[in-house]
């Protein structure tokens, strides 16, 4: 099977084409494979990224990469191919603490969709309620690096902790993009988070080391507890084994055992490659993963196979999570 770099590697100028158009805009579903089993209704997609026309939603200028456009209307086409009817649209790093891009897509479709802002310390009282207000639900951090390049814990914790301050009485979450060597290293400390904490994409696990590695089962143990929630999404930024990504099925597989209720599930569409944009110049467009959404979905079935976990999974957590009313029935 092709490695994810060997796959993008051998991605033809035919074949990028259709996932940048000429004006460089992100893929329309043309051979998005079909949906296999049973969506159940309120279903979620909880992490996806939207990129508006850089003439009305700027891309900071301190960025890595320069993504085609991801617009609404194909983000909608999107939940509709993937039978979905919920999405939680997450600020994506080449807007900076711009969230006017997010906070637009999640206005436009209204109260089928949520956000996840990225803040800074600047950042007013009186602003983030009117996010909350819009529909912002939770902050992502990065926890990975420090501005030296190194991850340092004790400037973890007080990142994490300022936060804390900052969100306090906005009923959000903290969503954290990192490794689970980072979680590992930071464990006690999320237990005691005084808000739900988030791990995208896996915790970035090493599947070729299985679920039995140490840092794993620190976040498996913090996913027991119920004090942290996991996205199983962006399989293809762990797995080394696409187009199945059958290598992270014993991730997922011990994630849910660890607690299902703690579980979500995201596309990471449109499936931003900041690595094809690093070190180019910024007026190049950074060409996507060239991802089959609905091959994508159509794994979690062969990681859940029971019908009422995976309806935990879609729609019972993302309510709870993000806010979205129970679905009847």
């Amino acid at each position: 099977m092709l490695t994810r770099r060997a796959m993008l590697g051998q991605v033809s100028a035919a074949a990028s084409a259709a996932w940048v158009m000429r004006a460089g805009v992100a893929a329309s579903a043309a051979g998005r494979t079909a949906i296999d089993f049973d969506v159940p209704r309120g279903a979620c997609d909880c992490h996806v990224h939207v990129f508006g026309n850089p003439a009305a939603f700027p891309f900071a200028e301190k960025r890595i990469y320069t993504p085609p456009q991801a617009s609404v209307e194909q983000l909608l086409e999107l939940q509709r191919d993937l039978h979905l009817d919920r999405v939680v649209v997450v600020q994506p790093s080449v807007y900076g603490t711009d969230n006017a891009c997010t906070l637009d897509a999640v206005r436009r479709m209204g109260v089928r969709a949520r956000g996840v802002a990225v803040i800074d310390k600047a950042m007013s009282r009186k602003a983030l309620e009117e996010m909350a207000a819009a529909g912002i639900r939770g902050v992502r951090l990065n926890l990975e690096t420090n501005t030296a390049g190194r991850f340092d814990p004790a400037d973890a914790k007080t990142v994490l902790d300022a936060t804390a301050e900052q969100i306090r009485g906005l009923g959000w979450h903290v969503q954290i993009y990192t490794r689970t060597a980072v979680i590992a290293g930071l464990k006690d400390h999320l237990a005691q988070m005084p808000f739900p904490v988030v791990v995208d994409h896996f915790g970035r696990g090493n599947p070729g080391q299985g679920p039995g590695q140490p840092d794993f089962v620190a976040l498996l143990d913090l996913v027991k507890s119920g004090r942290v929630y996991v996205k199983v999404s962006g399989a293809y930024r762990v797995s080394e084994r696409a187009p199945d990504f059958a290598d992270v099925t014993a991730f997922a597989q011990a994630l849910v055992a660890a607690n299902p209720d703690r579980i979500v599930w995201g596309s990471d569409w449109p499936h931003p490659n900041s690595d094809a944009g690093r070190g180019k110049p910024l007026t190049e467009i950074s060409s996507p993963f060239p991802i089959d959404d609905g091959l994508l979905l159509n794994q979690l079935p062969k990681w859940v196979s029971d019908a009422a976990v995976r309806k935990k999974i879609l729609v019972d957590n993302p309510a709870r999570l993000y806010g979205f009313e129970a679905v009847a029935g």
